[in-house]
């Protein structure tokens, strides 16, 4: 039997989960950390946090699957993309990683993009406009505000990246996570020379760059004393989350598209052209499959939505459910399910973050349109779970509207355990979707990807082939679709109304903090 471990470092955990070559969950375990927003709009995260997490969650699953550390052929990491981990001369953390969802770097995009010679200079070169979100403008950042820390750099790592180091002893990183930094020649699939000598970037920064599958290192002494894993263990590059969460759902072909809704959201299509859309408006990455590539469509708060709504305006069910011993989550949908669809001419935009897709605006903000007295606790709730799946269904709409076969939508994420949001999901995207056996998300995936690094399969797509496996169906509620197909453009409309008074708000808090 050949076992493989992947582990999933997370934007509030980490997961590791051990599989064989079928595709079974031997055992799995998650450890949840802090993420610090010391600013508006900024959010960083302690990368000892994640290293602590991954040590105590292999050993659990060692423990639970009943595993020998000989008994693990391989291990495949993924993680939350973009951020930023800065490592000095002898290899330590010089400040806290700055996330995928920080917007702090509004000016360095901007001159990015000056320096590149225009936004579609840049598209041509590494094939995405600059995001506050990427990695690159975070780079310049550092080096812009923090000189004293800038000039202590000698390593650049992704979250995944930083584990890989920590277990290995090795500086690598792969392709999709690589996308996502705005720094790798995406149709070429390495770093982009070009732009690193245009930001004035030193190339040796940056680690070198492998295939998802290809193995990028071993287990070292010190890795395996932190975890229990041996000595030599094959680590494979692994994947983005996103990436891996695709080989995970088995979209490694054109026709079949995944629609997560965690945290973040996504919406992701394979293809085999690399594309160029110069608008920007979806990303295009590597994908995790050798010689393939994918679009993305990024919601930054959707599941994140519902989350905050039952942080900060949920404290009651909270507390219900702690008495039950059951998940808030479940009787925050109960009282959604109360309303019908439309939840009686609220919207709710889900901008809490800023947004990605469509609209790449860091000074978006959330906000409930449409609110009358008639409107309750069952309202608002509901009223979340459909804001934050219009927003998925901008991603649907540009990725259809750039030629791509949309045949099969595949969910995954919280968003798809919850029976009521499946069908929310369904009536909004106007199309049946699908359940998978496993919802393991980007852990399995990247398990699978060190599955076929350790020779256990071919190549990636046979791995999906063997192992992953639809369930259950949730159907198109004719009625709620032609509802949403008229409500749809309303919310459309919404940012279209607003988007001036998001840029006055962001610049009196500005002032404010000033």
């Amino acid at each position: 039997m050949s076992v493989t471990l992947g582990i999933d470092i997370g934007t509030s955990g980490t997961k590791t989960l051990a599989i064989d070559e079928a595709g079974n969950v031997l055992g799995s375990s998650s450890a949840e950390y802090p993420c610090e927003h010391p600013r508006p709009g900024w959010s960083e995260q302690d990368p000892e946090l994640w290293w602590e997490a991954t040590k105590t969650t292999v050993a659990a699953v060692l423990k639970k699957a009943g595993l020998k550390p000989s008994d693990v052929a391989g291990v495949g990491l993924s993680g939350q993309m973009h951020g930023s981990v800065f490592l000095d001369e002898a290899g330590s953390v010089i400040r806290p990683a700055l996330l995928w969802n920080d917007q702090r770097t509004a000016a360095e995009c901007a001159e990015i993009e000056r320096r590149a010679g225009g936004k579609e200079a840049l598209i041509r070169m590494v094939a995405n406009p600059a995001l506050t979100g990427f990695t690159a403008p975070k780079l310049l950042w550092l080096r812009n505000h923090e000189p004293r820390s800038w000039d202590r750099v000698r390593q650049v790592l992704l979250p995944k990246d930083y584990i890989r180091y920590r277990l290995t002893g090795t500086f690598a990183t792969e392709v999709s996570d690589a996308s996502g930094t705005l720094l790798l020649d995406v149709a070429k699939r390495n770093w982009s020379r070009e732009l690193l000598g245009l930001l004035e970037i030193d190339p040796d920064l940056l680690p070198p760059c492998y295939e998802s599958f290809e193995v990028s290192g071993q287990v070292s002494a010190l890795g395996a004393s932190g975890t229990g894993l041996a000595e030599g263990t094959p680590v494979v590059g692994g994947g983005g989350d996103q990436a891996a969460g695709a080989v995970g759902n088995g979209i490694v072909r054109p026709g079949a598209v995944s629609a997560t809704m965690g945290t973040s959201g996504v919406v992701f299509a394979h293809t085999h052209e690399v594309g160029f859309d110069p608008l920007g408006r979806l990303h295009r990455f590597c994908h995790a499959v050798p010689g393939a590539w994918h679009v993305m469509g990024v919601v930054l708060a959707a599941g994140g939505s519902l989350q905050w709504y039952r942080n900060q305006l949920a404290q009651a069910e909270i507390d219900a459910a702690k008495a039950k011993g059951i998940d808030p989550y479940f009787l925050l949908s109960d009282q959604a399910a109360k309303v019908g669809p439309g939840a009686e001419g609220l919207f709710f935009l889900p901008y809490l973050t800023g947004e990605r897709t469509p609209h790449m605006n860091p000074d978006a903000k959330g906000a409930w349109v449409g609110l009358t007295v008639r409107h309750g606790r069952s309202h608002l709730v509901r009223s979340v779970m459909e804001g934050a799946t219009y927003a998925m269904r901008d991603s649907l709409e540009l990725i259809k509207e750039m030629g791509a076969s949309i045949e099969q939508i595949r969910l995954s994420g919280g968003g798809a355990r919850n029976p009521l949001w499946r069908q929310i999901q369904a009536d909004i995207y106007g199309q049946d979707v699908h359940m998978l056996e496993s919802t393991e998300g980007p852990a399995f995936g990247v398990a699978l990807l060190a599955q076929v690094g350790a020779g256990g399969f071919s190549s990636v797509p046979e791995a999906c082939d063997a192992t992953i496996r639809l369930t259950e169906c949730t159907k198109v509620d004719e009625k709620a679709r032609a509802f949403y197909n008229r409500a749809y453009p309303i919310y459309r409309q919404l940012y279209d109304d607003l988007h001036g008074s998001f840029s006055a708000i962001s610049s009196l808090v500005n002032s404010s903090d000033s």
